[in-house]
């Protein structure tokens, strides 16, 4: 304990005692503020900085001289008005370099007035743990774990801040998605997935300006906040940023080339009335997705016609909710012929929506707005449903022809297929043989697996599946016979370019009429539309055709007439 020569008696020697016993660095000022006593942790405090404060220093002065901020300032003031009697108490955190440099310390600052003549005790309690920890914490709540960059919520902060700024500059906002990333993840696994995220945001730091912040929104989305950057500039830090995929990424001891999609959103200088973050990465995000829908690997910048669509397909999404429900759909009905007898074996169903205002809408227009919004189940059971009725009514009437109903890889993906069947089947009380699920060659080839699960349980009900639009997509030949469907159905491009025997989409029906007999699976030409494509396809080996050659789509009952008026006949001879 170190005292001032002044210091004596038994009060003082109690005082003493009591300071001494304090594990925290604690010193007495006078009323001007001068060390009177300090206690033994603040004398070893100060020669492990190697500046030891002896009493009769002027606490105040090397308060300042410490750290000349707005915390000592804060303190400094507050201590006097403490010893005037101006307030009870004192408390203040501050921060204290350390004399090499290399760190900083933290301490929070207690001081109470001890005496009506104005003298104060003051405590040092060393809170340099707790505030790293608040501090590494509040880092990782704003960063992402994985590649360190800022976070969703800490972007937007950033983007908004830079909205409110006082110069109004130009703003820029890059939405960036790899294509492919899910392949990456799928096929290497996640680990290499992640690998590939750290990797590309290295590369975006290193593309991007200094005034420039990258962020991760999750997964594979990347945001570039672009300061004081018009849409201009904004579009040549896109193609920079698309130029790092250039150089192959190492994966997992390969080199993968991969490509992305990015979107532009942005505010011009001094344009800031009612912008905020969510706006800009919302349209940019906008922006990104008609990048992909044109082919991927481009740039595309906002433009309020991207927003009406997309509000225009929520309209159309609450609409066709409503439709599903209220009877505004209907079923055509495209017959399917027998190419050995010429009969008429089945038809396709093929939804339509009866829309008040823009009248009979075909399934292009809204299937793709059911698949985005959740509704593609209701509507694929609505679907069976109304086949499987239609079904039963033809059989009852004479017209034992089977139905096909097309399902999507959303409808696999949910486990449901096989109890919607049965549903749909039993409550029309229609044989199983006289339904068909059919699925594109594209969304089978999305979980092979699962697919081939569900057509099996299908064909053990009696259910028979089919594969459309076969060659359209890139499906692997393992993943075509892993699947157990009965029928192959060759899409329409195929058969369109068939009618010359020479051609090379003839010798590939005739590959792929070969490749279904070698899976146990009858052929079915789609989109016949000439007499000379018939004859050639059935002339290639094809079972079945359909297509506007043969009859349009039509009504249910319209299709029963159709059949009763076509006399039996043999094989087409065109």
């Amino acid at each position: 304990m170190r005292r001032s020569a002044g210091s004596s008696g038994r009060d003082a020697a109690l005082v003493e005692a009591v300071l001494d016993a304090l594990a925290s660095p604690t010193v007495l000022l006078d009323p001007a503020g001068r060390v009177v006593l300090a206690n033994s942790a603040w004398t070893d405090a100060g020669k492990e900085r190697g500046a030891p404060i002896l009493p009769g220093a002027d606490y105040h002065a090397l308060a300042l001289q410490l750290r000349d901020d707005a915390d000592a300032r804060r303190l400094v003031r507050e201590l006097r008005e403490l010893s005037r009697g101006e307030r009870t108490e004192v408390s203040v955190d501050r921060s204290v370099p350390d004399p090499a440099g290399s760190a900083t310390s933290w301490f929070h600052v207690q001081a109470s007035r001890v005496d009506q003549a104005g003298h104060v005790v003051v405590t040092h309690l060393d809170i340099t743990a707790r505030v790293r920890a608040e501090r590494a914490s509040a880092w990782r709540a704003r960063h992402d774990s994985l590649t360190e960059l800022p976070n969703r919520a800490h972007l937007h902060e950033l983007i908004d801040a830079e909205l409110q700024h006082d110069r109004c500059p130009a703003v820029a906002v890059l939405f960036l998605d790899v294509d492919g990333f899910k392949d990456v993840n799928d096929s290497l696994g996640h680990e290499v997935g992640d690998e590939l995220l750290r990797q590309l945001a290295g590369r975006l730091l290193d593309s991007t300006r200094a005034q420039d912040t990258v962020g991760r929104l999750g997964g594979d989305e990347f945001v570039v906040l672009c300061r004081d950057c018009d849409a201009g500039g904004a579009e040549m830090l896109a193609h920079r940023c698309q130029a790092t995929f250039e150089q192959p990424f190492d994966l997992g001891g390969r080199t993968h080339r991969l490509s992305a999609s990015i979107g532009i959103a942005a505010v011009p200088a001094g344009d800031r009335a009612g912008v905020r973050s969510t706006d800009l990465v919302r349209d940019a995000d906008l922006a990104m997705y008609a990048a992909k829908a044109a082919g991927r690997n481009r740039v595309r910048v906002f433009s309020p016609d991207l927003r009406y669509r997309v509000q225009r397909k929520v309209q159309l999404a609450a609409e066709l909710r409503g439709a599903i429900s209220d009877d505004q759909l209907l079923l055509h009905y495209q017959p399917v012929i027998d190419l050995t007898t010429g009969l008429v074996t089945g038809a396709e169903a093929l939804v339509r929506w009866r829309h008040s205002e823009r009248g009979v809408l075909p399934p292009c227009d809204f299937v793709p707005v059911a698949e985005q919004h959740d509704l593609i189940i209701p509507l694929t059971r609505w679907v069976l449903g109304e086949t499987c009725r239609q079904a039963a009514s033809w059989r009852d009437a004479g017209a034992p022809v089977v139905a096909g109903v097309n399902v999507s890889a959303v409808h696999l993906a949910t486990g449901t297929l096989v109890d919607d069947v049965v549903t749909a089947l039993q409550g029309a009380g229609l044989d199983a043989r006289q339904l068909v699920v059919e699925l594109t060659e594209t969304s089978a080839a999305e979980d092979p697996a699962r697919a081939a699960q569900q057509f099996r349980r299908l064909r053990e009900l009696g259910v028979e599946s089919s594969i459309d639009d076969f060659g359209r997509g890139f499906s692997s030949l393992s993943q075509l016979v892993a699947i157990p469907a009965g029928v192959l159905k060759i899409d329409k491009s195929l058969v369109a370019g068939a009618d010359d025997p020479g051609s090379q989409s003839a010798a590939v029906v005739a590959a792929v009429v070969g490749l279904a007999e070698a899976c146990g699976m009858r052929s079915l030409a789609e989109g016949v539309e000439t007499a000379a494509q018939l004859q050639r396809v059935a002339g290639l080996g094809c079972r079945y055709a359909q297509g506007f050659h043969i009859a349009r789509p039509m009504p249910g009952d319209e299709f029963l007439r159709w059949f009763r008026s076509r006399p039996e006949q043999g094989p087409p001879a065109g």
